[in-house]
């Protein structure tokens, strides 16, 4: 993290500039309400997508999450070594701000438990902070917050790497280039048409699955909703289809595993297509799911979004108002 400062409250760390990077001048706060199977993740790859397109300013970073989401042991450890209390967010507004997504609990979103931080979070930011950042569960939130727009429950997940279309005249999509591509990997969804009605810009989507990116301007913060994520890796979707068709194989679910697309280099697509057809249609076996190297895959999985992210982020950030007061 060249161009990140991060501030725990357990650690003193200097801000020291590298060479070519300005000192320290700007300040975001990362949210992170993933559960704990993806928490160390989510928190690396906001903070590494922050750190690319950031460019020469430097950021103070202080990590916080929701009190109400539940945690185990390890990741309540992590918390305590490297977040800063809930509580002190709102005494210290941030430039920019970035929620994560979260896992879906409840079919209502206002019955999440974390619900009540989430509204006091979003009611303050559109105030308070220039910009704001927010990805999946927390842009449906904020669509539920600002405009009352209920999220929808997908017939199947929604998992893969879907082309964009983008709009080449939005400041979000300068410099994109003509191959856009961005991963999705949902349970819920809002209509385009329903995110247009309310006034946002749309610069990113996919007929295909809907909107990747939408922005508008709500109260004095400019908001930024993703349904796509950016920050994702190359194996992202490939372990979080690992973990559910093992879960499904073992019987600790029921819930049909969806096979994420476009997730895999051309030579290693058939045999997973094959494993997971086998599997759903009846030969529901551990030893059939382990004959499968998901090492190897991994190992060869493409990035093809990485550019794009990149980009994403660095216009987002260049794009952030300068507040007098």
């Amino acid at each position: 993290m060249v161009g990140l400062h991060l501030d725990t409250p357990m650690a003193d760390h200097p801000r020291t500039a590298a060479a070519g990077f300005i000192e320290p001048r700007k300040t975001c706060a990362l949210v992170n309400n993933m559960p704990d199977g993806s928490f160390v993740q989510a928190e690396r790859q906001f903070l590494d997508l922050l750190d690319i397109g950031s460019g020469n300013v430097g950021f103070d970073v202080r990590l916080y999450t929701m009190d109400g989401v539940p945690r185990g042991e390890a990741t309540a450890l992590r918390i305590a070594e490297r977040y800063t209390p809930w509580s002190e967010l709102f005494d210290h507004p941030p430039d920019v701000l970035i929620v994560t997504g979260a896992n879906p609990l409840e079919p209502a979103i206002e019955n999440e438990p974390y619900w009540t931080d989430m509204v006091q979070l979003l009611t303050w930011a559109s105030r308070a902070v220039p910009s704001m950042l927010l990805s999946c569960l927390s842009a449906h939130a904020a669509l539920k917050v600002f405009h009352g727009i209920e999220r929808e429950h997908l017939p199947s997940k929604c998992t893969g790497v879907f082309a964009q279309e983008a709009d080449s005249g939005h400041a979000l999509t300068s410099g994109l280039g003509s191959a856009v591509v961005l991963p999705h990997s949902r349970l819920n969804t809002v209509a385009t048409s329903a995110v247009r009605a309310a006034g946002y810009d749309v610069p990113l989507f996919s007929e295909e699955i809907g909107w990747s990116v939408a922005t508008k301007c709500v109260e004095r913060s400019t908001v930024v909703l993703l349904q796509g994520h950016p920050e994702y890796g190359p194996t992202s979707l490939l372990r979080e289809y690992q973990r559910d068709i093992r879960r499904y194989v073992r019987h600790e679910r029921d819930e049909t595993p969806v096979l994420p697309l476009h997730c895999t280099a051309p030579q290693d697509w058939e045999q997973l297509e094959d494993l997971h057809r086998r599997i759903i249609t009846g030969e529901r076996d551990t030893k059939l799911f382990e004959t499968i190297a998901f090492d190897d895959i991994e190992s060869r999985a493409p990035w093809s979004w990485r550019p794009v992210a990149a980009q994403l982020c660095t216009n987002w950030l260049a794009s952030v108002p300068e507040w007098s007061s």
